[in-house]
């Protein structure tokens, strides 16, 4: 079985997925960036050693959003100034998921449904811990919406970092009456509500697209069925620390639904892969159909998939340093920007030094890149813009 990545996936089985079905222009935009990402296709730059000892090409990263290959460095990027300004008090992973019968209307509402999706779990958890009987106090909130499952099906759910306290409105600081948070019946019963009052109201102004055959009267039916049904609603035990649950919020924040570490290889035409936890589960897939799902998350243009309420608002800065003074914590102090060279700072084969002379190398020529056709409609903007953000 020979070794691949989602790029090597990608190269095989692609051109052949895209000349049979009809794929919006951000999916092939997305798709084409995996593709060429750091290849001569993108351009480049040669870097020797003064002495001439050495020589290394360096292609440009395409930068997208779901490329593992460029995911690593800006979720560093993004994980180093969420640390620094958690504050030191107790977290709680608080995960809501919509009732598969609503699945339906992600798939042809992204934008829609996003919104009440996040705007349910946010609600949700205001409306409660801002009630005395739980906490009485603004909590701080830290969002993420995932679309998928192991295996890469669609499965919208909301993943909630929360403090376990929170400012109250006579400026102090006060810590979660539960030792749980909120009482699971309570939460789960409150975010049905909203999320299927919102729906309903999305229906009642025209805001949703149904399916071919598909009648409002229909969607209300089904809103008053599942609205009778207990809603999966987890919360995690109680962390020390916000920390752990920002590295998980991370680990999605680009690249994709899977990642490179979890596919085995290709075989005969199907894609094996690793799914599940503990056991550590093989999967297969032919390669159209590991393609489908894969294109199937592709967020649209500039949607905001983690999102930042409350006290972690960036609206909320006086709040959230009269928080920090409160619980002994100083002003946050921003680290600077990560480089993808401060990965390799301890390391005695730093790319950037000749391995002979141990000289830093200097550029020497710079590579352009290189025009290609592909198929895409509409057609895919030039990648200069990103390249020089």
């Amino acid at each position: 079985m020979g070794s691949a990545t989602i790029q090597t996936i990608f190269l095989i089985g692609y051109a052949a997925f895209e000349q049979l079905r009809p794929l919006a222009g951000h999916i092939r935009e997305a798709a084409h960036c995996l593709v060429v990402c750091r290849t001569a296709v993108l351009g480049g730059h040669k870097q020797s050693c003064p002495d001439g000892h050495f020589h290394r090409i360096w292609y440009n990263s395409c930068k997208h959003r779901m490329c593992p290959q460029c995911a690593f460095l800006r979720v560093q990027q993004w994980l180093e100034k969420q640390k620094a300004r958690i504050l030191r008090c107790d977290h709680y992973h608080v995960i809501f998921t919509i009732p598969e019968e609503l699945r339906f209307l992600l798939h042809f509402n992204v934008a829609v449904m996003t919104e009440i999706l996040f705007h349910g779990a946010r609600d949700t958890l205001f409306e409660l811990l801002g009630d005395d009987k739980y906490m009485g106090a603004e909590p701080g909130i830290i969002a993420a919406l995932h679309t998928w499952t192991k295996t890469l099906l669609i499965h919208p759910h909301i993943h909630c970092l929360v403090t376990g306290g929170g400012l109250a409105k006579d400026g102090t600081w006060k810590t979660a009456r539960k030792d749980f948070l909120l009482p699971y019946g309570v939460i789960r019963d409150v975010y049905r509500k909203h999320v299927r009052s919102a729906v309903l109201k999305a229906l009642a102004n025209g805001e949703l697209l149904l399916p071919d055959g598909k009648r409002p009267q229909q969607v209300i039916n089904l809103m008053n069925k599942i609205g009778r049904k207990k809603w999966n609603v987890r919360i995690c035990e109680k962390y020390t620390h916000g920390r752990g649950v920002l590295i998980y919020l991370g680990r999605y924040l680009r690249g994709g639904p899977i990642s490179n570490r979890r596919i085995i290889g290709i075989k005969d035409n199907q894609v094996f892969f690793h799914y599940g936890r503990k056991k550590r589960e093989v999967m297969s897939l032919p390669i159209p159909e590991f393609i489908e799902r894969f294109l199937q998350h592709v967020p649209l243009p500039n949607a905001v998939l983690v999102r930042s309420y409350g006290l972690y608002s960036p609206v909320k800065k006086e709040a959230l340093l009269q928080c920090r003074l409160l619980l002994g914590q100083g002003p946050i102090n921003l680290p600077q920007k990560i480089k993808w060279q401060d990965c390799f700072k301890d390391s005695k084969d730093h790319p950037e030094l000749c391995p002979i002379c141990g000289k830093h190398l200097v550029c020497s020529t710079i590579l352009s890149p290189i025009k290609v056709a592909h198929t895409s409609d509409p057609p895919i903007p030039h990648f200069a813009a990103r390249l020089a953000a």
